[in-house]
């Protein structure tokens, strides 16, 4: 009798210890995908800001660029200055129509979604930086082409020189950005991949 009660009890001890021990797991489980979630929101969440202060960036350049452009476009004597502010005016107004979406775009963005659509968004985000890299190098050679052209064209000579120049001015700009865009994503998209790597 004193063994089976004890034995009884031993029993109900153990079920005690195992009922926790499945409580502390999902407990465990529970804060390990809070905490989880928690990574991603503030991943994308940074992500969207570091988006708006590019946009804002790009904003302002492309602003000071169409107000001095616009001034320089009204005022110039010199027919290639005229040309190359009026390059520089029109190239900026694109960029202008660029810049404002996308500061909405990235301010309106959601920060919580599934580590999935994190990455692909945050892969989407550096390819779409690294591609525009390859245009600004277009839009370089561009403008070293109509400087050649000119050569050959003294009637559009100051022309295309002047469009020349604003073409490898904004171009080198664009460049520059958007490699460090590329360079900012890439260095903060780390943080994503070792999500993924502990996750398998």
């Amino acid at each position: 009798m004193v063994a089976s009660g004890l034995s009884n009890r031993t029993i109900r001890w153990l079920g005690c210890f195992e009922n926790m021990g499945y409580r502390m797991l999902f407990v465990g489980l529970f804060w390990s995908f809070a905490l989880h979630a928690q990574d991603l929101r503030t991943f994308n969440a940074e992500r969207n800001k570091r988006d708006q202060a590019l946009m804002l960036s790009l904003g302002s350049w492309a602003s000071a660029n169409a107000v001095t452009g616009a001034i320089g476009w009204t005022t110039a004597k010199n027919p290639e200055t005229k040309a190359f502010h009026q390059m520089n005016v029109m190239w900026n107004a694109v960029n202008l129509g660029l810049a404002i979406p996308g500061y909405l775009r990235a301010r309106n963005a959601k920060a919580v979604m599934s580590l999935s659509a994190t990455l692909n968004e945050q892969q989407k985000t550096e390819r779409i930086f690294l591609f525009n890299t390859g245009l600004d190098i277009a839009y370089i050679t561009a403008g070293f082409l109509l400087r050649s052209m000119a050569l050959n064209n003294q009637a559009k000579a100051d022309q295309l020189n002047g469009f020349g120049k604003g073409l490898i001015l904004q171009g080198s700009f664009l460049f520059a950005f958007d490699l460090t865009a590329f360079a900012i994503h890439h260095r903060h998209g780390k943080q994503v991949l070792r999500m993924v790597e502990e996750k398998e």
